[in-house]
């Protein structure tokens, strides 16, 4: 394929990942639009809060600033007027992330990844200043700065994640094969990088399927407290949809807060409070529906659920064993030290970079702090994957391992190759 053909596949990959993100946004406030305010409502402000929402969801922190009236009509004090508000929905920012990913494995396969991954930056940048400079609301503003490079950030971010991982492991003929080069270099060591990548990956995985099933348990437990929390609101069949919509949104954020508290830390909601296995403070909570699934009360015993990152440690740690004595590599006891570390180090960055996602700002006062602390969540999860995928990566090899491995070094030497050494 040639050179422009990736760039310009790459561009319109782009344009297509921030349309159909600003169409998801659009398309159910443009139907809440008609249905609230009749075909003849005022359209002007359903671009300006469509595109600051698509921004917000990017990461981008809003400040909100709520007009006089409303704060007359609804009886809000003056004080509580303007917030910040900066816990996102990350299921837009996922998407972002994904589509980004598969047009930089494209343009890597077809062998031009350094210009598909520029064009495609070029591109989302440029309509991420287009839509921040267009998209400016009275009642939701978002720094223009971050408006445009938050969220070009997060699609170069996945452009290069799936144009740098084929080129690792399929080659590329320039910069990257230079580096697997240097790296195969290394011996023993040659396989620390990559393993680390691969059971750091399984283990937030894992752990990201645990807390997918904490929560589906705590809906089937709780949920009639949300329920509750839906009625209590008292909003039509329009407004229960959009709720709805908005909960579906929020969920991989949601996800984050349920791995946080699999972890031991927990979370906030409010200055202040914290929900743990250890316990539960939370004092008055938002009448948000989903946040009825908190447990309101915790136990002793709930501390056991700390063995669930522990588990997804040992799962990584498995997957690269098995995958160390397939392959033949990295036998010694240091190497192998070296790939737990690495696992733990890669998890704990892995799970600081939800954490800052999905913390922050969600109103006034003491709701200015809410989600889980990056720095607590990170060391959690660090040391509780370092010791699952420890006890598995360093523990004495099995006769069965050993068997394996001589089979090997008399394939080899039959073939004329060179046996690995002890």
């Amino acid at each position: 394929m040639q050179r422009v053909i990736v760039v310009l596949l790459a561009a319109l990959d782009a344009a297509v990942a921030a349309a159909v993100g600003l169409v998801v946004v659009l398309a159910p406030f443009t139907l809440l639009w008609v249905l609230a305010f009749g075909v003849h409502a005022d359209w002007g402000a359903l671009w300006p809060v469509s595109g600051t929402l698509w921004q917000f969801g990017h990461g981008v922190p809003l400040e909100v600033r709520l007009p006089d009236d409303l704060l007359v009509g609804v009886g809000i004090a003056r004080e509580a007027a303007e917030f910040a508000v900066s816990v996102p929905p990350l299921a837009i920012l996922l998407f972002t992330v994904a589509f980004a990913a598969r047009s930089g494995r494209r343009a890597a396969v077809a062998g031009f990844w350094a210009s598909g991954v520029l064009a495609g930056a070029v591109v989302f940048t440029a309509i991420s200043a287009l839509v921040g400079l267009s998209a400016q609301s009275a009642v939701l503003r978002a720094p223009l700065w971050a408006a445009v490079l938050i969220p070009a950030s997060a699609y170069l971010a996945g452009l290069l994640l799936g144009a740098v991982q084929h080129a690792w492991t399929e080659g590329d003929g320039g910069v990257v094969d230079r580096l697997h080069d240097v790296v195969d270099g290394w011996g023993d060591w040659a396989p620390v990088p990559a393993e680390s990548l691969r059971g750091g990956t399984a283990a937030i995985a894992g752990l990201t399927g645990a807390a997918a099933v904490g929560f589906t348990v705590m809906t089937v437990l709780r949920g009639g407290e949300v329920i509750a929390l839906f009625e209590a609101a008292r909003v039509d069949a329009l407004g229960a949809t959009m709720l709805t919509l908005a909960h579906l949104a929020y969920l991989p954020t949601l996800l984050v807060w349920s791995a946080s508290w699999l972890a031991g830390p927990g979370f906030a909601l409010g200055t202040g409070t914290s929900a743990s296995p250890a316990g539960t403070e939370l004092g008055v909570v938002p009448g948000i529906p989903v946040l009825g699934l908190i447990p309101a009360n915790a136990s002793m015993w709930m501390l056991v659920i700390v063995l669930v990152p522990l588990a997804c440690g040992a799962l990584a740690g498995w997957i690269v064993r098995s995958r160390l004595v397939w392959e033949r590599i990295g036998v010694g006891i240091w190497p192998r030290a070296a790939i737990a570390g690495g696992i733990a180090a890669v998890s704990a960055g892995a799970a600081a970079l939800a954490a800052v996602l999905a913390s922050g700002s969600i109103g006034p006062g003491r709701l200015s702090d809410a989600g889980p602390a990056p720095g607590p969540m990170a060391l959690a999860v660090g040391i509780e994957v370092l010791i699952g995928c420890g006890i598995l990566l360093l523990a004495p090899r099995h006769r069965d391992e050993l068997a394996e491995e001589q089979s090997g070094r008399r394939r080899t030497a039959k073939a004329g190759g060179t046996a690995p050494l002890d």
